[in-house]
């Protein structure tokens, strides 16, 4: 049985948490990352849609990223197994295609999608191998992969990161609503691999020309590529 403090929950107690913490998930985005977040989703869509594409949003939360590929012209849809997280994505744009399912097993056929994001969302499935393949499955060949994700930075920022994530942002859950997830946070990224194994990880699915690009100091990390 997993825990918290592990970062390994079932799929259900991770479901439970997002539910929870839905209320204030944007806010709390906004503040652990100082704003940057936006541009990381802008620098995620640059490099994975095109107008008319078909784009799969998985783990979508509360549909930044789907509602920037709506805007550039792709026809969207946004997975998510959180009924909260959907709830205030439809919200914000009734017009995509809000649907509840599993990472593990997308309720799309094969080669459905001619390209797939995934923000801040993928450290939390609970087999990363399966997800990555199932990504895989439903895009097209030569269909475009983003996955943004917090990473363990390995420079000179790591000392501040260890305090950021591993004090204060759980300090701040103890005030919030579902707040044992902001001691999750730090446990799931220290388990999640680092951006070499990732990117070895997506070569092993299925992934082409898989690149990654880091930004604030090492702390987050971009990974591209197509499916082959």
């Amino acid at each position: 049985m997993g825990t918290v403090e592990s970062g390994k929950l079932p799929a259900d107690g991770v479901q439970r948490m997002f539910d929870r913490i839905a209320p204030v998930y944007d806010a709390m985005n906004r503040v652990m990352t100082a704003g940057l977040d936006r541009r990381w989703r802008k620098l995620t869509l640059d490099a994975t849609v095109r107008s008319g594409d078909r784009v799969l949003d998985a783990c979508c939360g509360t549909g930044d990223l789907a509602i920037g590929a709506c805007e550039r012209g792709a026809h969207v849809t946004g997975l998510d197994f959180s009924h909260a997280m959907l709830e205030r994505a439809r919200r914000k744009d009734p017009s995509i295609d809000w649907v509840h399912g599993d990472a593990l097993a997308l309720p799309f056929e094969d080669a459905s999608f001619d390209g797939a994001t995934v923000g801040f969302g993928v450290r939390n499935v609970d087999d990363l191998e399966a997800g990555l393949r199932e990504l895989r499955r439903v895009l097209r060949p030569g269909g475009r992969l983003g996955i943004l994700e917090i990473t363990t930075p390995r420079g000179a920022l790591a000392p501040f990161y260890r305090v950021w994530f591993d004090r204060i942002v759980p300090l701040l859950g103890k005030v919030l609503p579902g707040g044992d997830a902001y001691s999750y946070l730090p446990a799931s990224v220290r388990r999640f691999p680092g951006p070499d194994e990732l990117q070895a990880l997506l070569e092993r699915c299925g992934f082409a020309d898989v690149r990654y690009r880091l930004f604030a100091g090492g702390i987050v990390a971009l990974h591209t590529g197509h499916a082959a």
